[in-house]
């Protein structure tokens, strides 16, 4: 049977796997699978795969399932579901069989996380109650009245964040329920913002959470710090631990010490510094730093829209003598680990693929993890330590039938020189019916961020575009992380300057390709894309038409409009409410008298992190200039990232219109 062009409707079919958890056995790995269903609606339930490859599924139905952990024995798997709208629950199901049993009897609100109590026998969960007035209930009943919704009251700076909305003075706070009797317990409610990370002790007696310390979270250097909680609620600081961020704090097995990924540099908001793996006792000392003398960033995603990019993962060895960890390099991303006594990261893998690190098995033998790559959306897969493979071995063949009927185009790397003196890292894919001697025309893809990659996974996007006779280009310039601190520095408080360099020497290379049509080029991004696709057309004509999307334009705007407030002369030089000299200076905005390239331009209007606003802007300048422009603004109920997490029916809208924009521009 012929293979056939990928098309926009394929990114629905694609399974989605997640959160991979071996049994404490090491005979099988539970995990979420995440599938778009005929209501318009990705539904996450979940399943076990074991070492055989056989796939047994747990739950079902719409109100989905997710965050499943095992029992310390493996008897029992908790996992939060939503089965009642807005109030998600905890439900415990026996691994022999049988219904699964509601634990919580939760008030309307989100469960951030759960974690069971080493001896078994309690769960801890981050939960956040919705206030009364912002419930369903009271919605229905203002409707009923026909009263107006209230106005959103606020003295808080942390009182929305993109993809969560707007919970105003409503906060996380940590609970214990107790798995016999299905009662809860508030143990720790002190943690400033939502942003924290907690861990049981090995004892079941306590767990560990760190948050910030200050006051004033949002505009004080970075100072998160650990505490100590026990089950009564008492709380005390562990002392040591230099001033800085620091999340996914682990307890070590034996229980002398704990782990955490961050870094020492309190006036870094924005991640350029390396995030580097630190120790400390459990009691409390000077913390140490196991990763110093490499220069890895322990907090590298390689994106991509189909897939999930979880936050930095740690995870001990059963023995605590050593720390697994992912490790994301020149677009790929490894699996590495730290010997405690030595320190330093050992790479345990190698190749053109990404690996997220679910957890180890009891006996420290074997890794859950997913792989994937840029052919192969992202699999469940199992590393076996005793025989150090440079792959882990995938267990599930989801996608494989879809993937037997496709034609996709496979990236080549490149490496190019600068003018400057350095080199970028970049990627090109031909169209998927390549013929030589023939000229293509082409799009050049700017990644968001800054501080992420492009690199080795499955792209949708990409592929359709190759799909559709575009060569497709995209690179990691400096700004980006996976290639040591300083190309991610130099960006620093000066985008539009390097990082435009390094975009324009991979905008000179395609104009000297001889399958690339020099004239009939575009160019498009997302975020930090966006912004450099704004900065890039107002910089040069070269392109024929562009693509905007969920964009920055203005950094004075943007400094007070996004969910993460720009702190005067910390990443930025200067202030939004002073001086704007250095942020008007590195807006695109301030340039767009030289734009004469057609754009279109797509945002969603519940953006909380890059306000609609930026791209309001871009039209309206577009427009008094006389360059054509099409802006298409999604509702209010999608946000920053509705491309790789949006509702199905946005997200299919999204690439028709990308589809057609670079056909009317481009073919």
């Amino acid at each position: 049977m012929p293979k056939r062009a990928i098309t926009p409707e394929d990114l629905l079919a694609i399974t989605i796997v997640a959160d991979p958890q071996i049994s404490p056995d090491g005979s099988r790995i539970l995990f979420a699978k995440k599938d778009a269903n005929d209501k318009n609606k990705v539904v996450s339930n979940l399943f076990t795969v074991d070492l055989g490859g056989h796939v047994q599924q747990w739950t079902q139905g719409e109100g989905g399932a997710g965050m499943g952990r095992w029992s310390s024995d493996g008897s029992q798997i908790a996992f939060i579901s939503g089965r009642d709208e807005k109030r998600p629950q905890i439900f415990v199901m026996s691994t022999s069989g049988g219904e699964a049993k509601k634990l919580t009897s939760l008030d309307e609100g989100t469960i951030g996380e759960i974690k069971w109590s080493p001896d078994g026998r309690k769960i801890a969960y981050s939960y956040r109650r919705t206030s009364d007035e912002w419930t369903q209930a009271a919605a229905k009943s203002r409707q009923a009245a026909g009263l107006s919704t209230p106005p959103r009251v606020t003295e808080s700076t942390w009182y929305r964040f993109d993809g969560d909305g707007y919970f105003l003075s409503d906060r996380f706070a940590i609970f214990i329920v107790d798995v016999a009797t299905g009662e809860s317990a508030l143990v720790y409610d002190k943690a400033p913002m939502d942003q924290f990370s907690f861990d049981w002790a090995p004892n079941s007696n306590e767990i560990v959470v760190v948050h910030s310390a200050n006051k004033r979270p949002d505009f004080d250097p970075a100072n998160d710090q650990l505490y100590r909680v026990d089950l009564s609620g008492q709380a005390w600081k562990l002392e040591g631990p230099p001033a800085g961020p620091k999340y996914s704090v682990r307890w070590s097995p034996d229980g002398k010490s704990i782990a955490y990924l961050g870094h020492s540099d309190s006036e870094d908001p924005w991640g350029v510094r390396n995030i580097r793996l630190w120790i400390v006792a459990a009691d409390g000392g000077e913390a140490r730093c196991l990763t110093s003398e490499d220069d890895f960033c322990l907090d590298v995603a390689t994106l991509g829209d189909c897939k999930e990019s979880p936050d930095g993962v740690l995870c001990w060895s059963p023995d605590s003598k050593a720390i697994y960890l992912s490790i994301g390099w020149h677009g790929a991303v490894q699996l590495g680990y730290v010997e405690v006594e030595k320190g330093g990261v050992q790479l345990l893998t190698e190749g053109c693929h990404t690996i997220a690190v679910g957890n180890v098995s009891r006996d420290g033998e074997k890794i859950a993890c997913l792989t994937g790559d840029a052919l192969r959306p992202s699999e469940v897969a199992v590393y076996d330590l005793s025989k150090h493979p440079k792959w882990p071995d995938a267990l599930t063949r989801f996608n494989q039938d879809l993937l037997d009927e496709l034609k996709l185009s496979e990236p080549e790397e490149l490496w190019l020189d600068t003018p400057d003196g350095t080199k970028v890292h970049a990627w090109v894919m031909k169209p998927v019916d390549y013929l030589e001697p023939r000229r293509y025309p082409a799009v050049l893809e700017i990644h968001g961020g800054p501080h992420t990659q492009y690199g080795w996974t499955f792209f949708h996007e990409f592929q359709l575009l190759a799909a559709q006779g575009y060569v497709v280009v995209y690179s990691n310039p400096r700004g980006s992380k996976g290639y040591g601190e300083a190309h991610c520095a130099a960006i620093r408080g000066d985008w539009g300057n390097t990082d435009w360099i390094d975009i324009e020497t991979v905008m000179r290379w395609m104009q000297h390709q001889p399958y690339i049509h020099p004239g009939q080029m575009g160019v498009m991004g997302g975020s930090y894309g966006g912004y450099m696709t704004n900065w890039v057309v107002s910089h040069t004509n070269d392109f024929k038409a562009a693509i905007t999307d969920r964009c920055v334009s203005n950094l004075v705007s943007f400094s007070g409009s996004s969910d993460f407030p720009q702190v005067a002369d910390t990443y930025w030089k200067g202030v939004f409410y002073g001086d704007i000299e250095n942020l008007w200076r590195c807006s695109p905005i301030a340039h767009f008298q030289n734009v004469k390239t057609p754009m279109l331009i797509i945002h969603s209007e519940g953006d909380l992190r890059c306000n609609i606003e930026q791209s309001e802007q871009v039209f309206m300048a577009l427009k008094q200039l006389d360059v054509e422009a099409r802006f298409v603004r999604y509702p209010v109920e999608t946000s920053h990232g509705m491309s790789r997490n949006g509702p199905p029916d946005m997200r299919l809208h999204r690439l028709g219109e990308i589809v057609n924009w670079w056909k009317k521009h481009l073919a």
